[in-house]
């Protein structure tokens, strides 16, 4: 009998999927998000890693009334959520009347959210599991009329009822990796039924967009872009600590471990070059008494940003003060990125880059992977896997005058390059924030 009910349930999938891929779809993945949640809830309870967002992500939330104009921005993590940040401001700028929805996949990037939108954002939560019931409670309670995903996550069960509901649905900052393309090249007949209900599809890069042409994105509405994260502002600030005269060396959010990779290299290198200074920035300002043991270890004169010390006297300069870090690159020569020689996933080596400023990091960058891959097809940015090899790089831009110009140049050439994406958002949404219509019931 049961052999029967299994034959008999077999036959019935693939009547459907003849008809419908994405009926099977929803089907199947929820048929497995039932049989494998009470598992994974309790590997992840012993790993002490808690499902965060469950409830949201299943639909059970309290939204408020957001009303019909609902523009909703999505961000899986950290990168995500920080690439969206400026292009988010603007949007509320330069459509007021609308309601802005702020999602993201994880704990960490709804962390992020909050801190940067809560006062910006209508609503801040979790994006759905891609399966039927979860996906039409939120967008029953969400009601949006216009989404963007940023980078490329391809929800098949999202995208449907978006076409269904005549949500316009975009893919912004869109990139693809070598081995997701070869998974999803497999699957091509698959993807382009998804790729298809979006209204359009922007890609970082040339290369990104044939990509997604490839595996089937309608070639007439997949465009390129270029980088949302390179839409950084200079300061106009002018910024004096008596850096005259000096080369300085920043180094930008550090971690535990290394402020003492860096002041070990410093020290080395000031013997041979006496005009080079240091200006240290702790990610977290209450690690600053751990850090001093360090700089008097190497005899290294030391003083603080609050206090006004400055270079004139000073070999390292504690940036002990908030707000302050962006602004400070104008005056560097190079920077070391921080939170890099740790699992922490690396820092935003752009807020130097865009002052024509060269950035070194350590190996481990999976927050701005993205931007490390662009930055280091040049001498713009450099990504090292040891201390030793953070060393000799340094030593580089500090022997070679050529070298370090080129690299200046790069950085400068870098930003030519791919600037410009936010304007482009801008202008779609422009182009179709009038004639958009509440969604259909």
């Amino acid at each position: 009998m049961i052999t029967y009910a299994i034959i008999i349930f077999l036959v019935i999938l693939v009547i459907i999927s003849m008809f419908s891929e994405l009926f099977l779809y929803g089907l199947v993945t929820t048929f497995l998000f039932i049989l494998l949640l009470p598992f994974y809830y309790i590997v992840r309870v012993f790993n002490g890693k808690f499902l965060y967002g469950w409830r949201e992500k299943l639909g059970f939330f309290k939204a408020p009334h957001l009303g019909d104009k609902v523009i909703m921005y999505h961000g899986v993590s950290v990168g995500e959520v920080m690439a969206l940040e400026n292009l988010i401001k603007k949007t509320k700028e330069i459509f007021p009347q609308y309601k802005i929805v702020v999602t993201t996949g994880t704990k960490t990037g709804q962390e992020i959210a909050k801190k940067k939108f809560s006062e910006i954002a209508d609503f801040i939560t979790y994006f759905p599991f891609d399966i039927p019931f979860c996906v039409a409670s939120f967008i029953g309670k969400v009601n949006p009329n216009i989404v963007l995903i940023a980078e490329t996550e391809l929800w098949p069960v999202f995208s449907f009822f978006c076409k269904a509901k005549n949500i316009k649905l975009y893919c912004i900052n869109g990139r693809m990796s070598d081995s997701t393309y070869h998974l999803y090249k497999g699957l091509k007949h698959f993807f382009k039924m998804v790729l298809s209900k979006y209204t359009k599809i922007l890609t970082q890069s040339e290369i990104d967009k044939n990509k997604l042409i490839s595996i089937g994105a309608p070639e007439d509405r997949t465009f390129v872009m270029k980088n949302l994260k390179f839409d950084v502002k200079k300061s106009n600030e002018n910024v004096d600590i008596g850096q005259d005269g000096f080369r300085v060396i920043i180094a930008g959010s550090t971690h535990k471990g290394e402020d003492e990779i860096i002041l070990k290299i410093f020290k080395e290198k000031h013997e041979t070059y006496s005009d080079i200074k240091l200006l240290l920035v702790p990610r977290h300002m209450n690690r600053i008494p751990q850090i001093i043991p360090f700089i008097k270890h190497h005899n290294l004169s030391y003083g603080y940003r609050s206090k006004g010390d400055t270079f004139k006297d000073k070999d390292v300069i504690i940036l002990d003060t908030m707000g302050e870090l962006s602004k400070m690159y104008s005056i560097c020569n190079f920077a070391f990125i921080g939170g890099s020689f740790n699992k922490t996933g690396g820092h935003n080596p752009l807020e130097a880059t865009v002052y024509s400023k060269p950035t070194i990091t350590g190996p481990n960058i999976h927050n701005f992977r993205d931007i490390y891959w662009l930055l280091s097809r040049s001498n713009a940015g450099k990504v090292v896997k040891t201390p030793k090899a953070l060393s000799i790089y340094i030593e580089k831009l500090l022997s070679n005058k050529d070298f370090y110009n080129q690299a200046c140049k790069d950085c400068e050439a870098v930003f030519k390059e791919q600037q410009g994406a936010l304007d482009i958002v801008i202008d779609e949404l422009k182009m179709i924030v009038d004639t958009t219509r509440p969604n259909a019931a």
